[in-house]
């Protein structure tokens, strides 16, 4: 029970309460009754608990140290563990979180037409993320600082299966399932739509990463020191000379605090917050006009109020 209170709640939700908001968009007023609504909930639930099992497993690759304003899972200490810390038990931890999901999924839809819908919507998200996790980790080797590998071509395919199916897509799928919306064509419109969304968002985190408040953003970033291949470092090396090339080689993956400091004055340098302004600005409008495209028979308000709530975030 401590795992879930501790990693499912506290956050913002936005994933799981896509799902009730995206469904009653979806369908009329009389489908909303007979448990319908609650099945929503549930599954909303289920793309939480999904979300904790990336996180709980994502900060102890990283080695991060705060989530949500509070130490990571494995850094704090289990009351059943004589004040020991939790440390990589937190990988079982972790399993549970998933399993969860699937037991939820069997309780309030079994007997629903988009029962297996679901499943393979879940499962197939799962993998996407996973893959996506693997290309990020293969490409930030810890001590291992290679430049070559921050193309944006590579960054782009990180963004679209580490974030952006799972963050985006999942939540507006599986409401469209439950929502008898079934066909090829309406899911591959929402695809097209919400994985922009979902880079959109992700290159939000990668500059609130480094820019953000932690007291705001509830974590204290630590892209440049895990080595990561972030929208920041990508952009940077577009426009460094050769002299401001060395100084990121010399600098970037490291821990010294100094060194980190060395890199963000170069973004500084390099004027990426004006970069990033303009960045979300097209973006948005990039976005306003990819649903006016492709939603057709599907509700666009479900893509305006996604593309509103994430639009100039802070958090």
């Amino acid at each position: 029970m401590q795992v879930l209170e501790y990693n499912v709640s506290g956050g913002k939700c936005n994933r799981g309460m896509t799902v009730l908001a995206s469904f009653r968009e979806l369908v009329g007023p009389e489908l909303q009754k007979d448990g319908n609504l609650q099945r929503a909930l549930a599954v909303g639930w289920c793309v939480e608990l999904l979300q904790a099992f990336f996180l709980v497993s994502d900060d102890i690759m990283d080695n991060s140290v705060t989530r949500r304003g509070q130490p990571c899972w494995y850094k704090t200490v289990s009351p059943y563990m004589m004040g020991a810390g939790i440390g990589l038990d937190a990988i079982n931890d972790a399993f549970l979180l998933e399993a969860s999901i699937y037991r939820v999924l069997r309780k309030y839809c079994r007997r629903q037409p988009y029962y297996l819908n679901l499943l393979e919507l879940f499962l197939e998200t799962s993998y996407q993320t996973e893959l996506g996790q693997a290309l990020d980790l293969i490409t930030a080797q810890p001590g291992k600082v290679d430049l070559e590998r921050y193309t944006e071509s590579r960054y782009k395919s990180i963004v679209k299966y580490k974030t952006a199916f799972y963050s985006f897509y999942l939540p507006v799928a599986a409401a469209m399932y439950m929502a008898g919306i079934n066909g090829e064509e309406d899911h591959r419109n929402a695809k097209t739509i919400l994985l922009e969304m979902g880079e959109f968002f992700q290159i939000q985190d990668d500059y609130l990463d480094c820019y953000g408040d932690p007291s705001v953003t509830g974590k204290i970033g630590t892209d440049i020191q895990d080595n990561k291949c972030g929208w920041l470092v990508v952009e940077a090396l577009k426009r460094v000379s050769p002299e401001q090339r060395a100084i990121l080689q010399d600098n970037y993956g490291q821990h010294d605090e100094d060194k980190v400091q060395r890199v963000k004055q170069l973004y500084e340098e390099l004027a990426l917050s004006a970069v990033y302004t303009l960045y979300e600005e097209e973006s948005f409008q990039r976005l306003q006009t990819l649903i006016s495209q492709h939603a057709h028979s599907l509700s666009k308000e479900i893509f305006l109020g996604l593309a509103r709530k994430i639009y100039k975030r802070q958090k």
